[in-house]
């Protein structure tokens, strides 16, 4: 295991195995790389693999920059420069699948794949039986913020399903990569906006997984089968 690097004025921590083309992965909301331990051993026997915890997130700092989907997005250009890797197959799940999304708008020449696992443009993409009560969970944590450290980093975690990453479909045109656009069969992502999503990216393929928005976690085999397919590795 490496412990990444110092830049954007934090050091990443990160999980690194394999050898050969990169394939950076990207966790959820409130997560940490662990996350994809179905997925690292795995990949890695393909891929140079680098399993990070974004700001916040994990092991890896808050430090002082904003806490936003865009942010995170340049601490991975930052990750990239600083590991010397030129170009990676990117995946994504959920809110890292967004900051994936944004990366790949952003700087589409650092990109060679891109994987979309669950994410969205905003929060009218999640079913409102999961996005009203983030949204009511935001407004309260905001309200104790001042006197709560703790609410304070709630808060901050709950904004990026509120307020990020407020992508406007249009934009899904920059992307240049060969995509892959996934979700699981019950995702809290609503269906058509899995789809929208995919529609509106020049070059994409779009893959259900019977499951729900845990695919990854929850069903390794077929989420590995279909991102290796797509990988060419299959």
């Amino acid at each position: 295991m490496n412990e990444g690097y110092r830049g954007m004025n934090i050091k990443h921590h990160f999980i690194e195995k394999g050898e050969g083309t990169p394939l950076i992965l990207l966790h959820g909301n409130g997560e940490n790389c662990d996350y994809f331990i179905g997925q690292i051993d795995e990949f890695a026997r393909y891929f140079h693999v680098y399993a990070l915890d974004t700001r916040g997130h994990g092991k890896t700092p808050r430090g002082e920059a904003p806490f936003t989907i865009r942010q995170f997005a340049d601490d991975l250009l930052g990750f990239m420069d600083e590991q010397h890797l030129e170009k990676a197959n990117i995946l994504g799940f959920s809110d890292g699948g967004n900051i994936a999304m944004v990366f790949a708008m952003k700087y589409p020449e650092r990109v060679d794949r891109l994987i979309l696992d669950g994410a969205n443009l905003d929060g009218k993409g999640v079913k409102p039986s999961i996005q009203i009560p983030i949204e009511i969970g935001y407004r309260f944590a905001r309200l104790f913020a001042r006197k709560s450290q703790e609410a304070a980093k709630h808060a901050e975690m709950l904004g990026l399903m509120v307020n990020d990453p407020n992508v406007s479909p249009d934009d899904l045109a920059k992307i240049q990569s060969k995509t892959l656009v996934m979700a699981g069969t019950r995702d809290m992502i609503k269906e058509k906006h899995t789809r929208l999503i995919a529609s509106r990216i020049p070059d994409s393929r779009l893959v259900f997984i019977d499951g729900d928005h845990f695919i990854a976690n929850k069903c390794p085999a077929a989420f590995n089968r279909a991102v290796l397919e797509f990988l060419g590795k299959d």
